[in-house]
């Protein structure tokens, strides 16, 4: 008998270091189940700082104004990073050092979907943020994560100099709002389950079991 379809719509930032972790354990809680290959996953963006200057800002700076001084911030690094740890994700926050507007990087995203990378660019764009530090608000690191990610740089290069994607990622921003999310990660099994957050991968297997029985 075949399996019952399916489809879940993950809303994230990729400056947002749970929304890496939640994707870790959504990948373990499909490969639990078998549905690696079967399942439909689409990224869709959620700016967590759309206000961000185009060019960034001073990730420190940023980070201390908006959770309090340097011990704050590092307890809050030091989980994150225990997190990861056990995700199999390498977070190196030294290595950051800029927080960047990431809204070209969300219209990558949407690009890769029609070429059928989208997975791939996701994860690129983790990795080069928050393992290799790099600036993920800059063009030309754009196009190369995207090569990485198996996309023609050429052409990724030339949209994103072009308006291509822009209201298509302003519309899917909009609905996103209109579905009531404030924080990310958000997952939305088959459009009625919801997990909101980097849950445990327990949580998504029941999410899973619900969603498809």
């Amino acid at each position: 008998m075949t399996a019952p379809v399916l489809t879940i719509e993950v809303y994230s930032d990729v400056v947002c270091p749970w929304c890496y972790v939640g994707k870790r354990r959504l990948e373990q809680a499909l490969e639990s189940t078998g549905r690696q290959d079967s399942a439909l996953v689409f990224w869709r963006p959620f700016q967590l700082n759309p206000t961000m200057p185009k060019a960034g800002m001073d990730r420190r700076v940023y980070l201390e104004a908006k959770f309090g001084g340097p011990e704050e911030m590092q307890a809050i690094q030091n989980r994150i990073a225990g997190a990861g740890v056990s995700a199999g994700i390498e977070f190196a926050f030294d290595r950051i050092a800029r927080t960047p507007n990431t809204f070209d990087a969300h219209r990558l995203i949407w690009f890769a979907q029609q070429q059928g990378r989208q997975d791939a660019a996701m994860e690129e764009l983790f990795h080069g943020y928050f393992t290799d530090g790099l600036n993920i608000g800059a063009d030309e690191v754009l196009v190369s994560l995207a090569a990485r990610a198996g996309l023609d740089g050429a052409a990724v290069g030339r949209f994103l100099q072009s308006q291509d994607g822009v209201e298509a990622v302003r519309q899917e921003e909009a609905r996103g709002r209109q579905l009531g999310i404030r924080g990310v990660p958000y997952f939305l099994l088959n459009g009625k389950t919801v997990v909101s957050g980097a849950q445990p991968v327990e949580t998504f297997l029941q999410a899973i079991e619900h969603t498809t029985r």
